[in-house]
């Protein structure tokens, strides 16, 4: 386990994903994360299943996976006598997250200027959903929500198809990456000036930064809506080939690329026609329809055996059991066990090395409460 954040202890009172992933990184690296929750309840995430997966019946595989090496503290912040025990943590502490809605922490008192006045040091971190101002702020800060507002969804599928939302909580975890590199800096900083920092992070906000490069090109052409291919579209502002194509026994993966070279390598005369780089964009979807059709006629590994040593940028295209199968995701040992109780859990790691040295922890996720007592002695509560 590494110490690079060794002695920063991190009080987290957040929920389901955002937050949670954000103190997950940073206990990564070292840090001591203690988890504020709920008496009985918790986080809610204790009980948020995915394809009802639980752990021992109960608890959610999701939840194990993003709070492994952290300590569970119980308290009910309404009540006073709890309250002073939490400000007594906080005085401790050196980073403060959390992401409930505009108003929240406020309403308890524990907003950002009352916490300063506890704490000069402390970085205070929070995520909101779509911001502190406007009229957005007090909806709720779904994933899926979230998604369909930023735009995201009217890049992922066909010209034809609906909008289709990524299959993954990019939001969340996005947002709780960027919260990460704003606390990262903000301790950095107190090096220097000694004093603490607000920083905020809005899942909206995260979404928005995420499509930068289309949106700079919509910024930039008028502000023409993108559109999608028709056939098999990977980008709506990248030329053909870039897509998926089904093969006689699989998919393959184009990027980009010469279209007359393609034409030649996978010996396909209509391509050939195409020599203009222009038209590459412009006549995308014909020149889609010519490869889809081309590209059924042999299996994906003949057709990786001929593009790869050209140079040609391409995949095969694995679901989950094909990529655990492969040596190229062995070798990243993305991997690890951890213990929670008396369970076993098999999870994945931080995706971050330093001084190539992997970053693991055999730590698995708390239960309610696990260490509210041992926590109350350590500091006195």
């Amino acid at each position: 386990m590494t110490k690079l954040l060794e002695d920063i202890l991190v009080l987290d009172f957040s929920q389901f994903l955002s937050g949670p992933y954000a103190s997950l990184r940073l206990s990564d690296m070292g840090a001591r994360v203690i988890k504020i929750e709920r008496p009985v309840i918790g986080d809610i995430c204790r009980t948020l299943y995915v394809s009802d997966v639980k752990i021992d019946g109960v608890e959610s595989t999701i939840f194990h996976a993003i709070n492994r090496n952290k300590e569970s503290f119980t308290a009910d912040i309404k009540e006073e006598t709890e309250l002073e025990k939490i400000k007594k943590l906080i005085r401790k502490a050196d980073i403060l997250i959390h992401n409930f809605r505009p108003g929240v922490m406020e309403r308890v008192g524990l907003g950002y200027e009352t916490v300063k006045q506890m704490n000069p040091q402390i970085i205070y971190a929070q995520i909101s959903g779509y911001g502190e101002k406007g009229e957005w702020k007090d909806l709720p800060g779904q994933d899926l929500l979230l998604q369909s507002v930023s735009g995201i969804t009217y890049l992922n599928g066909n010209q034809t198809d609906p909008p289709t939302p990524m299959g993954v909580a990019a939001a969340d975890i996005l947002a709780g990456t960027h919260l990460v590199q704003g606390i990262l800096a903000a301790l950095f900083s107190r090096f220097d000036s000694g004093e603490g920092a607000l920083v905020q992070v809005s899942m909206l906000e995260s979404l928005i930064d995420f499509q930068f490069e289309v949106l700079t090109c919509f910024f930039n052409d008028g502000y023409a809506l993108p559109e999608r291919s028709a056939v098999n579209n990977g980008h709506a502002y990248i030329a053909a080939p870039y897509g998926i194509y089904q093969t006689a026994d699989g998919y393959i993966a184009l990027a980009m690329g010469s279209i007359t070279l393609l034409g030649r390598l996978l010996q396909c005369d209509l391509l050939c026609k195409y020599d203009q780089p222009s038209e590459w964009f412009d006549k995308r979807d014909e020149i889609k329809t010519i490869l889809k059709d081309h590209l059924l006629t042999r299996t994906t590994k003949e057709w990786l055996h001929i593009l790869e040593p050209a140079d040609i940028w391409c995949s095969d295209v694995f679901d989950y059991d094909t990529l655990l199968k492969s040596e190229g995701y062995n070798v990243l040992d993305m991997e690890q066990q951890v213990v929670s109780g008396n369970k076993k859990i098999k999870t994945t790691r931080c995706p971050v090395r330093v001084d190539e040295k992997i970053l693991k922890s055999a730590k698995g996720a708390p239960a309610l409460g696990e260490h509210t007592l041992a926590i109350g002695k350590e500091f006195e509560l």
